[in-house]
């Protein structure tokens, strides 16, 4: 439990970004593409009042909500490796983690069951949580390792460090049957500054459910997106 409370902190270190920065420049910054979704031209941004947030959406035309009532989840992907710090198990908890706060947000619904085989009614849904990091001019996918942000925090808060590291969660809902994809959502949350302190698997719960919640709601939002 103690490496699994070393990778929370170290995540939960990201989840400050949004609340503890200001970044003008977040605004002009390309969408990050990690290669996770299977279509990122297909996205387009929508206004959100959150800082530091950037969101961006795409929803199938002509795909009628109440057609599906029952989801798949996929186990959540997250895009980091097993270090001296960091063990797989301490990893898999933290995947399972991420896991119940999925199953938790799709329950809050009330009117989707969730299944393990695919039929008809039944979507798909995956979420991963990769990242990026903005240097002067981009936003660019990188290897997202939480314990290597959290070792570097000085020198990012002290700005030593003129690259500023984002979370970046993204979800996509296809047809259990068709693998059509139905929806995509794509989440950054980012800032200029780091701030350190002891984690516990609460509050790394209570972050999850918070980022991938928005991220499932983004990708299932019923409204079509513009065609581009």
């Amino acid at each position: 439990m103690k490496k699994l409370g070393t990778l929370v902190a170290a995540i939960s270190v990201t989840a400050l970004l949004a609340a503890c920065s200001n970044t003008p420049k977040l605004a002009s910054e390309p969408m990050p593409k990690s290669g996770f979704l299977p279509n990122y031209s297909v996205l387009v941004p929508i206004s959100t009042s959150a800082s530091d947030t950037r969101i961006w959406r795409y929803r199938k035309a002509g795909v009628n909500p109440g057609t599906y009532t029952a989801v798949i989840l996929d186990p959540i992907y997250l895009n980091q490796n097993a270090t001296k710090e960091i063990t797989p198990e301490a990893i898999n908890q933290a995947k399972i983690a991420l896991q119940d706060s999925m199953v938790n947000a799709v329950n809050s619904r009330g009117n989707i069951k969730i299944v393990t085989q695919p039929g008809p009614g039944v979507a798909r849904i995956s979420v991963g949580i990769t990242g990026a990091e903005s240097s002067t001019d981009s936003l660019q996918p990188w290897n997202f390792t939480p314990i290597g942000l959290a070792m570097n925090a000085a020198a990012y808060a002290g700005g030593v460090n003129s690259k500023t590291p984002a979370m970046v969660v993204e979800s996509k809902i296809t047809d259990s049957q068709s693998k059509e994809v139905i929806g995509e959502g794509l989440v950054t949350i980012q800032g200029e500054s780091f701030r350190t302190g002891g984690g516990s698997v609460e509050s790394f719960v209570a972050m999850a459910k918070k980022v991938v919640r928005v991220a499932l709601e983004t990708s299932a939002d019923p409204r079509a997106t513009a065609s581009r």
